[in-house]
């Protein structure tokens, strides 16, 4: 595993990280489909024996059961690792809603570090707020407040578009943004990227397999149940990205998946402080991470991918 530097932070951290989101379970829906804890704790406590230091997850993810995962699995380790996780997904009230208040910050907080078994979190992000509030900068104050009372060490946001980092840098001191990031997403690969390397602000890429579709495993036959987010899927999109998926698979070789090709590509942007892949069993969790010891991938390959990207994958 090799590691690189968190920005600001000044951490070091496992370049492929893990990804929390699946292992959440599908109680709530917003899921990856269904799980099994038994599997989960090893998938976490393999990308630990494989070198993974960063763990990101939510406090929506399974409405804190991927924080309660997390703190079981790291248990005893916690100096060893980097835990992040994100807030703003207000599940504790009915109904549920968006909550970006001081207060509220603080009352989520001290959740997630009972979940996760800590009395720290490394990196706490703000779960991706609307535009609107990042527009005065006044939805930073606290999280200001928070390191000031060493409960935080740092704080960062996760987003949708481009814009709404480039707003965040400019309104507050955030030390990280996560944005989607794969071979067939990059609207954040220019101005983003560039502005947060200009302000040493770190770029988790998060969803390096697009959803899952970037396994190569996904066919337009394949279905997902209720609760999961590929269920919602227009169909016109899914077979979309199915089409790509396997416009990319010249990617795979015996050495490696399209799935660490992918995850090998996101690593190839130096702007990448980590990324973030999903695993919800040991054998996703090996594959995942040994994409770090894999060569880059090559110029042909890189100019057919943009190629492909800007025919639309047609």
């Amino acid at each position: 595993m090799r590691y690189r530097t968190l920005g600001k932070t000044g951490l070091k951290v496992s370049e492929v990280g893990f990804g929390g989101w699946a292992i959440g379970g599908n109680a709530f829906g917003n899921s990856y489909g269904p799980t099994d804890d038994k599997t989960s704790l090893d998938a976490i406590k393999r990308a630990l024996e494989l070198g993974c230091n960063f763990f990101d997850t939510a406090d929506a993810y399974g409405h804190g059961h991927s924080e309660e995962l997390l703190g079981q699995a790291l248990k005893g380790r916690r100096d060893d690792v980097v835990i992040a996780t994100k807030v703003g997904a207000d599940f504790y009230h009915d109904p549920p809603r968006m909550n970006f208040t001081s207060d509220y910050l603080s009352f989520a907080l001290t959740k997630s570090c009972e979940r996760l078994q800590t009395d720290r979190v490394d990196l706490y992000q703000l779960h991706n707020p609307p535009i609107q509030l990042l527009r005065s900068g006044k939805i930073f104050a606290g999280l200001e407040k928070l390191v000031d009372a060493g409960k935080i060490q740092s704080y960062g946001i996760s987003i949708h578009a481009p814009e709404e980092g480039l707003l965040a840098m400019k309104n507050g001191r955030l030390a990280t943004i996560q944005v989607v990031f794969n071979a067939l997403r990059q609207e954040a690969k220019n101005k983003l990227f560039q502005t947060a390397r200009q302000n040493n602000v770190a770029i988790i890429a998060r969803e390096p397999l697009a959803n899952g579709f970037l396994t190569g495993k996904i066919s337009d036959d394949s279905s997902f149940p209720p609760g999961d987010i590929r269920f919602n899927f227009p169909r016109d999109y899914f077979h979309t990205l199915v089409k790509a998926a396997q416009k990319l698979k010249f990617l795979e070789s015996k050495s490696r998946t399209l799935a660490q090709a992918s995850i090998r590509f996101v690593l190839d942007h130096g702007e990448i402080s980590t990324v973030i892949p999903g695993a919800k069993t040991r054998q996703q969790a090996e594959e995942d991470l040994q994409a770090s010891e894999l060569p880059s991938l090559t110029g042909e390959e890189l100019l057919r991918i943009r190629i492909l990207r800007e025919e639309g994958f047609a």
